[in-house]
């Protein structure tokens, strides 16, 4: 009996460990990073970690300027200006973001704010967001003001 018990799960071992290491190759290219990303929140429009991180970046931003705007009558000029307004810390004024670049142009009346990726593709795009705060997307090239509005 005891024989028979070893035997199984030995047995059970060696078949979970060969089907482990021959997953087809195919299965494994099927697989993208889009199909495995996770939501965040009920209508993440993110559709990679990537994505959402640039995306929460840049609602802490627009945040930040809104109450900025509020306390001074006028727009931060600088990611360094930020600092404290909301939660917005001296550590985001790193424009390297991961996997994004942060670009920012600000003006006392108005400001732009983009995430590059560093790759663009479709778990990558560029976002833009301006004083308005409604953020564009594009997976093609750099979103810029005319670029559809993420839902």
């Amino acid at each position: 009996m005891r024989k028979t018990v070893i035997l199984f799960f030995i047995v059970a071992v060696a078949v979970f460990t060969i089907s482990s290491l021959v997953t087809p190759c195919s299965a494994r290219a099927l697989q993208t990073p889009s199909s495995t990303y996770q939501p965040k929140f009920h209508g993440d429009p993110a559709r990679s970690d990537s994505e959402a991180a640039a995306l929460a970046y840049m609602r802490v931003v627009i945040r930040a300027q809104r109450q900025f705007n509020k306390q001074y009558d006028h727009f931060a000029t600088s990611l360094a200006e930020l600092v404290h307004s909301g939660s917005f810390t001296k550590r985001m004024v790193n424009p390297d973001r991961g996997d994004y670049t942060v670009e920012f142009e600000g003006k006392k009346d108005s400001y732009v704010l983009r995430m590059m990726p560093k790759q663009l593709d479709a778990t990558h795009r560029s976002f833009y967001a301006e004083d308005d705060g409604k953020i564009r997307a594009d997976e093609e090239k750099p979103a810029d003001a005319k670029s559809p509005i993420l839902k």
